[in-house]
């Protein structure tokens, strides 16, 4: 019976393996699971509907906050924000030792001022790899760094899906994830670099320098044309770049961030980005036209589409599947088998950030995977940890750092997550020099490794105590309930 409740998780996890998109996976798994609770655990279909309407509901400010941050990251991307963020990192010279380091910091930064991490590796990926080539450095050293970096912001960005989400399903605000994890990110970053460096320097790369402009010279007409398929907006960043642009257009995103340390709401955060972006746009002539910005194409209109087109309609169909497994209790065994293993509140926590890479693993999406094994995360958490409020909230931040890190750096760790796959065909796209394989994106993906090991050791040794802000409450501040109710029942 236990297995027979599980089986839409397997469904849905078959499905995305089997190459079939989230927003087709989601729905089905989602009528599966409708009947699967009526025939094992005799719920109605209207009771199913009333779980999955009521689960959605918990998700309705997070939608706002995804159309207004993928509206941010379109008018990040074309009024010259995100090319003033490069040209003022290329102009400091790059040779073969450094293009990958430079990489990783660029497309960190950029993903964190446009929230995707998709957008920031098809923008750069042409970028970065023409400029591999023209200083002959590590092909494969550089795709994998510009890979790690891209996800830098959709662990921490204030404007990522993947943040916004990860922290509403558990309850917390975004900024304060931001706050809990930030010093940990950063040290994560300055690592992987280091890493990244040294292991450059140890290839004996050579030092010759080149500029971005030559390397866009060279990408091929082929490639532009991919681009402006699949990217429109990377089209208009490259040429921002190739052109150049004021650097000033980097306040708009510095605005953003001191807003957001500030404590400012993250949906004010994202209307300064947008308006500043815009505004000084305007003085640095990259945005003309008033229909440009409010118009049927325009960035508004385009961010709120690219949004509500995919994100948000996959997001209320797994939170429907997610509401309707709960009502039927289907991960009652995972929770007690996670409740009978630990012994400390430390060692749960632990089970939980090795749950969220499982479920990655299988699902093979880390937004479903946020979706799906956050809730169950969260009831684990809450049912079986007593402490104070301030205390169990941290918990609830470290739950929503597991599910959104995990999930994206996890992802670039799994051979044959979509995040990879779709890694592969934009590298493929944009240098067809190379024939990429998916252990092209792991192999020097230090970013992705610092980050899920020292998520993992610092969550179980308790170290993570030396990180400001990151560590969690300790016995007896916190422990666990003598009669675990891993269910709620």
């Amino acid at each position: 019976m236990a297995l027979l409740k599980l089986s839409p998780v397997f469904l849905m996890a078959g499905l995305m393996i089997g190459g079939f998109d989230a927003l087709i996976a989601a729905p089905i798994a989602t009528i599966y699971a409708a009947i699967i609770a009526r025939s094992t655990a005799k719920v109605s279909f209207q009771d199913s509907l009333n779980s999955a309407i009521e689960s959605v509901k918990e998700e309705q400010l997070v939608f706002f906050i995804l159309m207004m941050a993928y509206a941010m990251a379109e008018c990040f991307m074309s009024t010259g924000v995100g090319a003033a963020i490069i040209n003022m990192a290329l102009n400091l010279g790059l040779t073969a030792k450094t293009v990958a380091v430079t990489g990783l910091v660029v497309t960190a930064i950029l993903s964190v001022a446009t929230g995707t991490s998709w957008g920031t590796f098809a923008a750069c990926a042409p970028i970065f790899l023409w400029l591999n080539h023209i200083v002959d450095g590590n092909l494969l050293l550089t795709t994998a760094a510009i890979a790690g970096g891209a996800c830098f912001g959709d662990n921490i960005g204030l404007i990522s899906d993947t943040t916004v989400v990860s922290s509403g399903i558990q309850g917390v605000e975004v900024i304060d994830r931001i706050r809990h994890q930030g010093v940990w990110s950063i040290l994560c970053l300055i690592l992987a670099g280091i890493i990244l460096f040294g292991v450059s320097v140890g290839m004996g790369l050579p030092n010759v320098k080149a500029d971005g402009g030559e390397a866009i010279d060279q990408i091929p007409e082929e490639v532009w044309q991919n681009l402006e398929a699949e990217r429109p907006s990377a089209v208009t960043l490259l040429n921002q770049v190739k052109e150049g642009v004021p650097y000033y257009m980097v306040i708009p995103l510095i605005l953003v961030i001191g807003s957001a340390i500030k404590g400012v709401p993250t949906l004010a955060c994202l209307g300064i980005g947008i308006v500043t972006s815009l505004i000084l746009g305007a003085f640095a002539g990259t945005v003309t036209n008033i229909s440009d910005v409010v118009g049927d194409e325009g960035l508004i209109f385009t961010g709120f589409a690219d949004a509500g087109s995919w994100v948000i309609v996959m997001m209320m169909w797994v939170g429907a599947f997610g509401g309707i497994m709960g009502r039927m209790d289907a991960f009652a065994p995972i929770s007690n088998f996670i409740v009978r293993k630990a012994k400390s509140v430390r060692q749960l926590m632990t089970w939980n950030a090795l749950l969220c890479l499982l479920g990655n693993a299988t699902l093979s999406d880390e937004m479903a995977q946020i979706v799906t094994i956050g809730p169950i995360i969260k009831t684990i958490t809450d049912n079986n940890v007593e402490g104070s409020e301030e205390d169990m909230y941290k918990l609830k931040l470290r739950n929503a750092t597991f599910g959104d890190a995990l999930g994206v750096f996890g992802s670039q760790l799994i051979p044959w997550h979509v995040y990879v796959n779709f890694y592969i065909g934009i590298a493929s796209a944009v240098y067809p020099l190379h024939k990429f394989q998916n252990w092209d994106i792991i192999k020097y993906n230090f970013m992705a490794m610092v980050a899920v090991l020292s998520l993992l050791i610092l969550t179980r040794t308790g170290w993570d105590r030396f990180i400001p802000r990151f560590g969690l409450p300790s016995e007896p501040d916190v422990k666990l309930k003598k009669e675990g109710l891993a269910t709620g029942k």
